[in-house]
């Protein structure tokens, strides 16, 4: 039998690391090499990936069945519903067969018509004819990995900067070329962050990062001269900011924001004289992070601090920023997220009790006097749990754009009228293979923490296969950090599960944004534990309430989520069947100590910094790699992460992908067979996988 084959052992070179008279042993430190290069690293990881290939070869075919149904669902000839611009629709499409998207566009035909909800671009062969800008399959050919991290469309459409990524280690170079003859304009700019947009017709904004891959020095480039002899905007030399920028919905600044976990302070550049400079629109204090929009005479700000934890939006004249009205007052119980502005009217995307929505006013004409919001009118939506993202819109128009989607509804783009109130949707992605949402029920379930904090789940299932009396097998997913929701989205791939019994359940555990503010800082610093806390509460509640039994419980989490993964399997191993750790962030105390790995010092404000004593021994208490002791484990599934203290027979696989980045391959296929491995294996674990395969 293939799984006779025993499996690598990796050497041990001890390297004590002596903190606060504490003494740590990590035998496998030697296995860190930044350059990637490493011959008995890549050896070993050769032999990882090889032991995981033996162990799977039985299941390969499964496998590749799994593939070929996930890919099947897939319309592979599709294009994304056309954003009209200016005298264009600009849209991206598929091709059969193709991993890579192509961007495109066509003419409007009639484009001095006010734009409606009820706007369609024409095809056929009457049409304006459809025109290629970018293929993206044509420049992947030469690369092992490609990405387009940003494709901007110059203000008069003649141009197309893009910002291009061929090794996965989000480092770009951003090529100008002529929208119409495809020819490139000037060098490309090199070694540069995907943060890029248009200052005017002829003049590029970009970031670049410092050594530690942090971005911290913003650009002005002309076109036509040499990268070497472009302006540096502002450099910011704090280890615990970083960069951004974005462009005014109106077209008219560009905001350059640095940004701590905490803090956020924002300057304008005027695109009509980018040779000024910029100009510090909101200051520099800690605490207060604040983001601004644009629209006539005001300046529109989202601004929150320790006071008004779930921002407030207030505005203040273009000429005299010091001077602030309150449009939308802090609400304990709803966390403003975005708000998007057009010429007449102010778009709120906002969340109450862990659901997402959105509220649109309509504002005085420009040049009026701003001295308040009229009240809002709501979007409404019909799942019981349901993800909602903004998107690109027309800030003249009263069209607002959104994409819709549920754990049973495919992603759907909907033309929203302001005036109206009149939804349409413009396009809803097709699912092949015979999909019918109403084959699916979904649910919201609270379940009380060690605390008693009330933590939400969402759930979703098959009601024709889900027996709902224990028996059936389940995945649950958690992530937890960073204020990032993990609201309850389509994934096509899932249907694979789910089709088979399965249920699906997300947990939106504290450290997360999904409830508002005080839900990230109460899963953060010296109160991480409740992450993994919530998470133990979620999986238990499944079992009480007979969505599965423990033999049949998988969990499953991505990097933080990793982290995740690990602090639980080390609390609660019993509690789990199988285990899915996706490029998981195990060594967290000695990451955390060693400020000249990518990104960690900005970390500290989410971890905390170990170099203090009471945050050194709190994260040791649960950092994974730090608590591994002899006991017996789920089988697990690691894409990267060491083990040695199992004393159980259960599988522990560990698989590299030596070619790809922190967000795994880049063609649309590749990344469904590394669902379908994940998949396969948990079925394996299960003993799920008919016996004629």
């Amino acid at each position: 039998m293939a799984e006779t084959r025993s499996p690598p052992v990796a050497k041990k070179v001890e390297h004590a690391m002596h903190m606060f008279g504490d003494v740590r042993v990590d035998n496998y430190y030697w296995l860190r090499d930044d350059s990637r290069c490493d011959p008995d690293m890549l050896s070993y990881l050769r032999a990882e990936n090889e032991y995981t290939d033996s162990v799977m070869s039985g299941t390969k075919q499964f496998e590749n069945q799994l593939f070929a149904e996930i890919r099947g669902r897939i319309k592979e000839d599709d294009i994304s519903a056309p954003l009209p611009k200016g005298p264009y629709y600009y849209y991206k499409k598929n091709s059969q067969g193709k991993e890579y998207v192509q961007h495109c566009r066509r003419l409007v035909a009639d484009n001095k018509a006010e734009p409606s909800v009820h706007d369609t671009m024409p095809t056929g062969p009457d049409a304006p004819p459809e025109h290629i800008i970018l293929d993206e399959n044509l420049k992947a050919q030469e690369h092992g990995y490609y990405r387009i991290g940003t494709f901007k469309v110059s203000p008069d459409h003649k141009l197309v900067a893009y910002a291009e990524d061929t090794k996965g280690d989000e480092i770009y170079a951003v090529h100008v070329i002529d929208s119409e003859s495809l020819k490139p304009v000037g060098q490309p700019l090199k070694g540069v962050t995907c943060y890029l947009q248009w200052a005017g017709d002829d003049a590029l904004v970009y970031v670049t990062m410092d050594e530690i891959l942090r971005p911290d020095k913003v650009w002005l480039h002309k076109l036509g001269t040499e990268q070497s002899s472009d302006v540096c905007l502002y450099h910011e030399k704090d280890d615990m900011f970083s960069l951004d920028l974005h462009a005014s919905e109106s077209h008219q600044y560009i905001f350059v924001a640095s940004e701590s976990k905490t803090t956020r302070f924002v300057f304008s550049l005027d695109v009509s004289n980018p040779q000024d400079g910029l100009r510090v629109l909101t200051p520099r204090v800690d605490g207060i992070d604040s983001s601004v929009s644009h629209r006539g005479n005001h300046f529109f700000i989202q601004r929150r601090s320790s006071e008004f934890y779930n921002s407030e939006v207030v505005a203040c004249l273009v000429d005299d920023p010091s001077k602030t009205t309150v449009l939308i007052p802090h609400r304990e119980s709803v966390k403003i997220q975005e708000i998007q502005l057009f010429r007449d009217h102010l778009a709120v995307f906002e969340r109450e009790r862990g659901l997402q929505k959105i509220t649109v006013h309509r504002l005085p004409a420009e040049g009026q006097p701003l001295n308040g919001l009229q009240a809002g009118r709501c979007v409404s939506f019909v799942d019981p749990v349901y993800k909602v993202d903004s998107t690109e819109s027309e800030f003249s128009s009263s069209v607002l754009r959104f994409c819709y989607s549920s754990l049973k509804t495919p992603p759907s783009v909907y033309d929203y009228d302001m005036d109206s109130g009149t939804s349409v949707i413009k396009k809803i992605d097709i699912v092949l293979g015979g999909f019918d949402a109403s084959n699916y029920v979904t649910e919201r379930k609270w379940v009380s923490a060690a605390d008693g904090t009330q933590i939400p789940m969402s759930i979703v299932y098959n009601k024709n296969l889900a027996k709902l009396d224990g028996s059936d097998p389940c995945m649950l997913y958690g992530y937890g950090s960073y204020e990032i929701s993990v609201d309850p989205y389509f994934k096509t791939s899932r249907l694979s599960l789910l089709d088979r019994g399965f249920i699906y359940v997300i947990a939106h555990v504290r450290g997360g944004g999904e409830m508002g503010r005080q839900w990230y800082e109460n899963g953060k610093l010296l109160k991480k534990k409740n992450t993994f806390t919530d998470f133990i509460a979620c999986a238990e509640s499944l079992i009480e309430l007979k969505y599965c039994s423990k033999e049949k419980l998988c969990v499953e989490g991505r990097s933080a989520g990793g982290l995740l993964m690990g602090a639980v399997l080390n609390m609660r191993p019993d509690l789990f069947k199988v285990v899915v750790a996706g490029v998981p962030f195990v060594d967290a105390l000695t990451t955390m100590l060693d400020p000249t790995i990518p990104l960690t010092t900005s970390e500290w404000e989410e971890w905390g910094d170990p170099r203090k004593e009471e945050y050194y021994f709190y994260m040791k208490s649960y950092s994974p790699v730090d608590n591994v002791t002899a006991q017996n484990y789920p089988n697990i599934l690691v894409t990267a992460g060491l083990n040695e203290m199992k004393t159980d027979n259960n599988l522990l696989l560990f698989k590299c992908e030596l070619g790809a980045g922190h967000f795994s391959k880049s063609g649309r296929f590749e990344k469904l067979q590394e669902d379908a491995f994940k998949f396969a294996f948990m079925m394996k674990v299960l003993d799920m996988i008919p016996a004629s395969v």
